[in-house]
């Protein structure tokens, strides 16, 4: 049976790479479970049922991807789309979190429809195949640099920004944090170069384990008020039934006091970032996986993106932000996963995490970070199919990827990558080499760093 659903053989994998790819895909994910509800809470939304809403949308979204789509790609509520629900509508436009679910329940039933159409799959096949080079690229410094973060490797500085933690202050804390991320991103490599088949979900769960030895001996040392949690999951009293706090809210919200231009503003804003998000996700794993043809398109590409839409009004309904596709697949397709059965399996472990809460908030940033740090260097490897040597197709790449990288934002990697690569040939004479949809988003793009 999930041969003939999910064409294993077909697709070059077996039941067992698939298993371990579902399982290291939820575990590099698994962060979204407490990052998302801590978010969302300053929207003035209850933690517990954030916390279960982004579960539920997470198996939701994942299960019909891989289902409907066949590829083994997960989704969630998205970074960067929930800080701006949380801190613009919410906070300084001052709308109710309701209102802010409505619109991304409206934002998802456009993308159906979109997605029952040709646009959103005309949108993938104009985008050039060196700047999908360039994406890929992009995605994979960006999850790097994620990966950095998170391990306290690199720290915020008031003077350059970032910087290179310090390991001898703050030892206990960001200290070893960082080294055990070191340690653990080695493992996976050495791993890795003797071929060893799940090396990145053992990279996990070592550094995980060599960190929790850490709290017992007391080198590492748990400090909550800044970040720095217990390695070991605290059990407590914890309510399923808390869903019906944000259930089906986003039907309540209010639109009379919402001006109508704030209400396109808004709608376009979510559109924007929800569509090249998704899209750049795609590209960057899709390249990475080699599923894209020759001409840089992504067979099925209507079913995933109509996984991705369907999942983000279901998202609204149930209570979170915008759900859409998670680079953080990336870590799974490491992995060997080539198939929806490795989405079906991290579905179901966002479903179990509902009441194993505890046991998945507690892995550390740091023990995932390792493998965000080692996508990112096999992502990179794209680097090399972008030919330098033709300056109109590689300095949009470039800017594509040194934006997304900096701005912490795939789609606005993508706007900077369209617009250069728009101006570019209009100014060297070769207008008509560029696709009509491309002229399109980059006058939409230009209006929206105007006017937004």
């Amino acid at each position: 049976m999930l041969e003939k659903w999910f064409q294993l053989k077909k697709n070059g994998t077996t039941v067992q790479n698939e298993l371990i790819a579902g399982v290291t895909t939820f575990m590099a994910m698994a962060y979204i479970l407490a990052v998302n509800p801590a978010i969302l809470a300053d929207a003035g939304i209850d933690k517990g049922a954030q916390m279960i809403a982004t579960a539920l949308a997470a198996f939701a979204g994942t299960l019909i991807m891989g289902l409907m789509a066949n590829y083994p790609f997960a989704l969630a509520p998205g970074l960067g789309i929930n800080a701006f629900f949380a801190y613009t509508i919410c906070g300084q436009m001052g709308y109710s979190w309701q209102v802010a679910l409505l619109f991304v329940f409206v934002e998802g039933i456009i993308f159906i429809v979109l997605s029952l159409t040709s646009l959103r799959e005309k949108i993938f096949d104009a985008i050039p195949l060196q700047m999908k080079n360039g994406i890929s690229v992009g995605i994979g410094l960006l999850i790097a640099f994620i990966g950095l973060q998170n391990a306290h490797i690199i720290v915020a500085s008031e003077t350059t920004l970032v910087r290179l933690t310090s390991f001898r202050e703050n030892f206990h804390t960001e200290g070893i944090c960082a080294l055990l991320a070191l340690v653990g991103f080695l493992i996976i490599v050495f791993l890795q170069a003797r071929r060893v088949k799940g090396a990145v979900l053992i990279g996990i769960l070592a550094t995980w384990a060599l960190g929790m030895i850490c709290q017992l001996a007391g080198i590492y040392t748990v400090d909550p008020e800044n970040g720095f949690a217990s390695l070991f999951p605290i059990w407590s009293n914890f309510d399923p039934a808390a869903i019906r706090l944000t259930f089906a809210q986003c039907f309540q919200a209010d639109l009379s006091s919402v001006p109508v231009l704030d209400v396109i503003i808004l709608l376009c804003t979510f559109l924007y970032m929800d569509t090249f998000d998704t899209l750049g996700a795609l590209i960057g794993m899709g390249k990475r996986a080699h599923m894209l043809d020759e001409k840089g398109r992504l067979p099925r590409i209507r079913q995933a993106l109509l996984s991705d839409a369907l999942a983000t009004s279901i998202g609204a309904v149930l209570g979170t932000s915008t759900t859409t596709t998670f680079a953080e697949s990336s870590t799974g397709v490491e992995a060997g996963g080539r198939t929806g059965l490795s989405s079906v399996v991290t579905a179901f472990l966002f479903l179990g995490a509902i009441f194993l809460a505890p046991v998945f908030i507690a892995i550390p940033g740091f023990a995932t970070a390792p493998a965000l740090i080692y996508v990112g260097f096999m992502m990179f490897s794209t680097v090399v199919n972008i030919d330098f040597h033709k300056p109109l197709e590689a300095v949009p790449a470039y800017l594509c990827i040194i934006v997304m990288t900096l701005s912490y934002s795939i789609s606005e990697g993508i706007a900077f990558g369209m617009i250069s690569y728009v101006v570019l040939h209009v100014v060297s004479g070769r207008a008509k080499d560029v696709k009509p949809l491309l002229y399109i988003f980059a006058i939409l793009f230009v209006l929206k760093y105007i006017f937004l």
